[in-house]
């Protein structure tokens, strides 16, 4: 294992916000990635007001945004000024991604297109993640998490049979298969002009990008004509699946029976043998016929095990099944202490708190969250003073006239 970061030595000009977009940053930023994240009073990332909050109203007092821009320099740039966008490009002649989460033409309104990029770097990777993509008869809609997925298809398949569309209470794209396609994007591109000296320009639909998690959803509509109906938490493919209710107040295990030998295992181990030898449970087909009448079984078992006694019970079998955690249950899961998830930092406003790790450690380089978010506009001097080399009376200027703001 060494003590060197995989990304060090590459730099990200990083104008997206809220969820998404900052998700994929922080992926690089705690494999060492220098992230330098755009932002302005003019225009305040929203994620800075949602909770949880310290005490106070400052911009600087959310949780949520500290963790998900952990590893990120903050400078405050007014990018409604002329001033602001030259100093931009400036920016991003030194750096190696320019990425966003915004609307198709926002970028192009600011002279921050690719293809003004290219002209003051050409080899500059782009990376742009709008909710429809950049072409298309979709690409000058704009939406947010909750949108895009209602508009990907997961709301309506998620939910229970006869009940409307309800969704998550969070915007799942945001912290799943958005985030982590843009990061791999990301590493694509370096990669790719690590090979050739080519920069790259990536266009990623955050609509199609959570739509591929719809398992076979899409493929069971173009090749069968067969539209997928909303099951809850069910699943065609495994029984019992879901969540059983636990010994304790709100206590759950997630468990899932994927074949003939782990439901022969689980009868094993409820002791509850005769379930296997039940025609009505002998097959899979059976067991989906029948899935009301077996989930009231199951949960005969589990209701009287605290959801941890159900998860190693079953696991040791064979069987998959996890507790269903609270932060409290996080914090303190021992797969996750022992991997070094979570890292206690010092933020000056919001105190000491944990931050979530990078979710993949790679073995010699494995990665980690050693600095908390930033306060907004915190790195001005370092960027402006140092990387860009502007005299003290400039900056003061710039700060002056609402330029760097």
């Amino acid at each position: 294992m060494s003590g060197a970061m995989a990304l060090q030595g590459v730099r990200i000009l990083d104008f997206s916000w809220f969820a998404a977009g900052p998700q994929a940053t922080k992926i690089l930023g705690a494999h060492g990635a220098e992230v330098l994240r755009v932002e302005s009073q003019a225009m305040i990332d929203s994620l800075r007001f949602a909770p949880p909050l310290a005490p106070g109203e400052s911009v600087n007092s959310g949780y949520w945004f500290a963790n998900i821009n952990a590893h990120k320099r903050s400078i405050a740039l007014n990018m409604n000024r002329p001033e602001g966008q030259d100093l931009a490009r400036r920016l991003a002649a030194i750096s190696d991604i320019v990425f966003n989460n915004f609307g198709a033409h926002v970028m192009e309104k600011w002279g921050m297109g690719y293809e003004d990029l290219i002209r003051v770097k050409p080899d500059i990777i782009v990376v742009e993640m709008p909710m429809y993509g950049k072409t298309g008869p979709r690409k000058n809609y704009d939406g947010f998490g909750n949108g895009v997925f209602s508009l990907a298809g997961l709301c309506y398949l998620t939910t229970y049979p006869d009940v409307p569309p309800i969704g998550t209470p969070i915007n799942y794209p945001d912290h799943s298969s958005n985030p982590y396609h843009a990061a791999i994007a990301m590493l694509s591109a370096l990669h790719y002009r690590h090979l050739t000296g080519k920069g790259q320009y990536v266009d990623i639909s955050q609509v199609e990008s959570t739509a591929s998690v719809l398992d076979c959803a899409i493929l069971e509509y173009t090749a069968n004509g067969h539209i997928p109906q909303a099951q809850g938490n069910r699943s065609p493919y495994a029984v019992p699946y879901g969540t059983y209710r636990c010994m304790g107040e709100d206590r759950w295990c997630a468990i899932a029976v994927t074949c003939d030998e782990e439901w022969a295992a689980f009868c094993r181990v409820v002791d509850h043998p005769e379930w296997a030898g039940d025609p009505r449970f002998a097959s899979l087909e059976g067991r989906l016929r029948h899935v009301e009448e077996l989930d009231q079984l199951v949960e005969g078992w589990t209701r009287a095990r605290a959801p941890e006694e159900v998860m190693h019970t079953l696991q040791q079998a064979g069987v998959p099944a996890g507790v269903v955690q609270s932060s409290a249950d996080l914090l303190a899961d021992p797969q996750l202490q022992a991997r070094g998830f979570y890292t206690r930092l010092d933020h000056p406003e919001i105190g000491a708190h944990y931050y979530e790790g990078p979710s993949g450690l790679l073995s010699w380089t494995p990665g980690r969250i050693t600095q908390r978010g930033p306060l907004l506009g915190e790195h001005n001097d370092y960027v402006f003073r140092e990387l860009l080399g502007l005299p003290e009376e400039v900056i003061n200027t710039y700060i002056i006239d609402g330029v760097i703001y």
